[in-house]
Formats: C-alpha cells, structure tokens, sequence
C-alpha cells in the first residue's frame, strides 16, 4: 500500500516538475524569439530629406509614464492599458524638428489622442507655435474631434475632418457625487475635522449638493480656464473670441432631415478649414507633402522613428536635474503614479550627491495629500538649497494643497496660466458606523483607562473630547501651512489666510496674488534657471528610481510595441467620438476616485495600526479639466 503510494506521488511530483521546466523553457524561448525579431526587424533609421514629421500622440499626455508591467504585458505588450505620451519628449522633439532643414512641415494625426489637461496642451502648443515661426507648415487631421484633440488641432496652419465626422464642443464643467441622504439611511455619520469654508474636499460626506462657498470658487476658476480655452482657439483661428459659444449655440437646434450635417456646421464656423473622407485627406496632404516613393500616402517621417533616430548621448555639459512628482502625495515609498514622501526624498538625496548638477528641476502635478508627508519632502528640498543646490518647481496641470505645500521653499515657483493650485487648506475625516451596527443588533461595550482610550474604533459613538482634540490637530496643521506659505512668499499668516481657506486659484491668478513667481512652461523654466545660474550650455538629468535589468529589458522591446487605445465596436462616427470624449472627462472622474481609495487606505491603515489618521491638505476637485 505504501509502495502504491510512494510510487504515485512520486510519478506525480515528476510530472509537476516536467510541467514546470517546460513552462519555464517556453518563456525562455519566446523572449529570445521577441529579442531576436526586435533586432532583425528593427525600422530604418535614417530620416530622408524634404519630408514631414507625422505624430500621432497616444492616450495621455504625462509628464512621467508609469511603467510597471505585469508578466502578461511583459510578454504581449500593453494592448489592454491607455497609452501615455510623455510631454517633454513630444515638445523637445518638435522643436528640433524646427531647426532641422530635413523636415519640411508637420502633421498631427489626433485620432488616438485623449487629452492631458489644459496646462499640459498649452505646453505642447508653445513648441507647435515654435515650429511654426520657422516657416514651417503644420497640418491636422482627424476622423472626429473631441475637445481637447481639437483645442490641438487648433494650433494647426489647416485643420482636416472627415466629412462623416464631428467636432463636439461642450464646456467644461464639474460634477460630483453627494451622499449624506444615503449616510443618513444607513445611519452611517462621517466626523469631518476641517479649516476653510473652501476646503470642500469633504462636502460630499456633509451634505447633498454644493455649499454657497464651493459653487463661488470653483465657478471662478472653471470659468476663467474656459474663457482661456476659447480666446486660446480664437487666437489660432484667427476668428472673433465668440467663436466657439456661437458654434456651441448653432449645435442646440432642433435636428430635422433637411438640416446641415454636424461637419458642415463645423466648416461653415470656420472651425476646420476642409472636410473629405479619409482617402480625400491624404490626396490633399499629398499634393501639399508628396507622395512616398513605395506608396499612396503622403511622404512623411514617423514621430518614433525620428526621435530614435535623432537621440543624442549624454555629453560633459553642466546639467540641470529634473524630478517628476506626480500623483497624490502618501508617506512611505510608493511606485510612480503616486508621490510617496519617502521616494520623492529619496531622489532629492539623488540629485543632492550628483555633484554634476548645477540645479535642480521639480514638476509637480498633485493634488496633495497627506500633510506630514509633504512637510517631509518640504523640508528635504530645503536641505538641498542649504547644501547649494538650488531647487526650482515648475507646476504642472496642478499643484494644489499639498502639491503648493512641497513647492513653498524653492528658489522660483512656475506655474503655466491654467495650472490649478492654491486649495491652502487642511481636513481630516473619520467615519463612524455606531449607529449601524446597533441597527443590526451589534452594541460594543468595553472599558478604557481615560475618556479617549475608544477615540479610533470606528463602531463606537465619537465623544466631544475626541472630536476637540482632532479638530486641534486640524487647525494646527493648518497654522503650519500659513506660517510656511508666509515665509516663502515674503507676506504675514494673515494675509495668506486671506486668500487660503481652501480657495483654488488658477495660476494665472496665484501669479497676481503673489503665490508663484513666474508664468510659462518647463521649457521656459529651464532656459530661466540656465541663465540664471550662468550656464552657458547645459543637459537634463531626470533622476528616477532606476529600473531593474529585466524590466530595462522589456522597457526597450516594449518601445517598439504599437500601443493603441482599444474602442468599443459602436458604429458610427459620433458614437465613437462620444466614447473618447467620455474616457477623456472621466479622467477627471477617475482622479476622484483613485484618491478617494488611496485616502481612504491611509485611514483604514492608520486605524488597524492604533495610530492617528493622517491629516490631509488635498483638493479633490483639482482633477477636473
């Protein structure tokens, strides 16, 4: 019998183990079959003359891509992920291709575009107004245009559309979710612990639609990045600045068979400047462009293949650092995508014994988060300038609560005209369900050594002298914030908090309220810190966490990997283009929500642990356009 048994496990464990080096082995060999195809089937290199640089901007624009594959993307490529286009690579692209006599003009291909922001396309918009005072020619084309794939395309000489195409046009806006009805029939209470009657990060929990205050604010700021976009395509086009309201009013009308098509309203606006099916559009850039040799299409150089092929290598010239610090601000270390305090010092050490830069660049674009973390990473950055190495922020699409937090001690702050930032502000928030576990029959009893020895269990009613003491620690933090912001800016905590409160500010109105030194973009950023400390010629370092050798690896095979954003089947051309408008919008939504989750784990964590929650200086409407 034990001979039967023996005999059995040990046919089993071999075949286990068989299975196993065959597994084992078939990877191998796929990824020495994916290496091999890669080197044999590597593109052409070379850029030929008279042509024109096509880019086809991917998914998202980042200042940072977020890069942690699993085994199966590894393997197959990232087919099922939102593509990201990094934006300092698209901008410094470009303006070479404006000095280069190779590239005759450029053309935006926006189809797979989704958007990044108004800051960040304003950004990418300087250097297509750059190549464009080179004397160079830029063209676009698109079956449909969303709104942020068309403020693009605006900047464009000549703007092409399908003629089955549409150009959806509809405002910016901001719209969340309340739930104190719902907390109220689960007798479920949320503790909100507050300074700033604009700090409405927590209104949701507090009440069923927005107080008199956030609707001030927030309308404020939307509305001014809105007039900006407007005037911004006004100004390209050339048209009056009620271009793009009237072109708005003309698409309310009732539909009826005799009326014009969406692309016709479009073209007599003087929105797009030709409409033609596809194949229409390329015989026009052809007689613009020419035709490649061994083709139908017009004659033009990819944007990937240009930019390999153009790649210079690191010289011996006096380099300024760039650290990206994106995402919403956490203690500990965390992956990029989000701002652990602990990673984020660790780069500024980085940068701080690399005694080849001259200074350094920091990109934020947060809406804050835990306020112990960013007082952290604050006072790292004031360690490098003590150690000499000046530290320079640039904001991206936002930099607000603890994003403005971390910016207070640099040497400059730079903001781009529709950065969102200020929300100087602190809360903190606790849930309780006393009352709903009594529903369900569940009391909890227990006994303590002082009045507060139940403050963090959750099940229990919140007394008032826990609630006291949270609100202490709430309005201590929030005197900190003003006394850094005071000494930064050169002013008084008074006069911050007259400003402050939790009030968001686009950056063209933080610059005239004092809270950033300078308007423009990192590129403008980067000339300024070069000349102001005296470098004649000079490189960027980005200072990362360095990749592994295998995930180094599969970062440069992936490189060659098309990513493409993946469409539900709807038929139609405006179903599609209602699709990628709804994933561009929900960005903003999803935003929300990932900080919503990210928060809510520091709390739960902090609360299993015994340890006080985190008090938090963040700005979830920040996420909105």
């Amino acid at each position: 019998m034990f001979k039967f048994i023996g005999a059995t496990w040990k046919f089993f464990w071999q075949g286990v183990t068989s299975l196993r080096t065959f597994l084992f082995n078939f990877i191998f060999l796929l990824i020495v079959i994916v290496i091999i195809t890669s080197v044999f089937t590597a593109p052409d290199k070379s850029i030929p003359n008279e042509t024109a640089l096509l880019v086809a901007p991917q998914g998202y624009l980042v200042d940072q891509r977020t890069y942690k594959p699993t085994p199966s993307e590894m393997l197959f490529g990232f087919n099922d992920r939102v593509a990201e286009t990094p934006l300092l690579e698209l901008t410094n692209t470009i303006r070479q291709a404006a000095d280069d006599k190779r590239i005759t003009a450029l053309v935006f291909q926006l189809d797979q575009f989704v958007g990044g922001g108004l800051s960040k396309m304003e950004e990418l918009g300087q250097a297509i107004t750059h190549f464009k005072e080179s004397g160079k020619p830029v063209y676009a084309f698109a079956d449909n245009y969303s709104q942020q794939q068309y403020f693009l395309a605006s900047y464009a000489n000549k703007i092409y559309m399908n003629d089955m195409g549409n150009l959806l046009l509809t405002g910016f806006g901001m719209y969340r979710n309340y739930y104190q009805q719902l907390s109220d029939k689960l007798s479920l209470k949320f503790h909100v612990f507050r300074v700033g009657d604009y700090k409405d990060a927590v209104e949701p929990y507090m009440r069923n639609g927005m107080s008199d205050e956030s609707r001030e604010h927030n309308a404020r700021w939307i509305n001014e990045l809105w007039q900006r976009y407007t005037n911004t395509i006004a100004r390209n086009r050339d048209k009056p600045e009620t271009l793009v309201s009237n072109y708005i009013g003309s698409l309310g009308t009732k539909p009826t068979l005799e009326a014009e098509s969406l692309s016709s309203i479009a073209l007599a606006a003087g929105l797009v400047d030709e409409l033609g099916s596809r194949a229409d559009i390329n015989l026009a850039l052809v007689e613009l462009l020419g035709k490649e040799e061994d083709g139908e299409n017009f004659k033009a150089v990819d944007y990937q293949r240009y930019r390999n092929a153009t790649l210079s290598m690191p010289n011996n010239k006096a380099a300024i650092g760039l650290i990206v610090a994106t995402g919403t601000i956490v203690d500990g270390h965390r992956d990029k995508g989000m701002i652990g305090g602990e990673s984020l010092i660790s780069l500024i050490k980085q940068a701080r014994e690399d005694k080849s830069l001259k200074a350094l660049v920091i990109r934020v674009n947060s809406g804050g988060g835990s306020a112990f973390a960013s007082e952290m990473i604050r006072d790292e950055i004031v360690a490098a300038g003590d150690d000499n190495l000046p530290v320079y922020i640039s904001m991206g699409s936002v930099a607000a609560s603890g994003g403005y937090w971390i910016a207070t001690p640099a040497k400059q702050i730079w903001a781009t005209p529709a950065t969102i930032t200020g929300s100087i502000g602190v809360w903190g928030l606790l849930p309780n369900v006393s009352d709903s576990i009594e529903r369900l029959g569940i009391h909890s009893d227990g006994v303590g050594t002082t009045a507060l020895s139940d403050i963090y269990h959750i099940e229990r009613p919140l007394s008032g002298k826990a609630k006291n003491l949270i609100q202490r620690g709430v309005n201590d933090v929030y005197s900190r914030f003003l006394t850094i912001v005071a000494e930064a800016r050169e002013s008084d905590p008074a006069s911050v908090h007259e400003i402050a409160g939790g009030r968001v500010w686009t950056g063209e109105a933080a610059k005239s309220l004092g809270l950033v030194d300078n308007l423009g973009s990192l590129y403008d950023l980067f000339n300024t810190v070069a000349s102001t400390e005296n470098l004649d010629d000079y490189q960027i370092t980005v200072i990362e966490k360095p990749l592994s050798a295998s995930e180094e690896i599969m970062r440069v095979l992936m490189d060659e990997v098309s990513v493409r954003i993946q469409t539900s089947a709807l038929s139609g051309p405006l179903q599609n283009l209602m699709l990628l408008k709804t994933l561009n919008e929900n960005n903003a939504i999803t935003g929300q929500l990932n900080s919503l989750m990210k928060l809510a784990q520091a709390f739960n964590v902090s609360i299993e642990a015994g340890e006080q929650p985190p008090t938090m200086a963040h700005c979830l409407e920040c996420y909105a356009p």
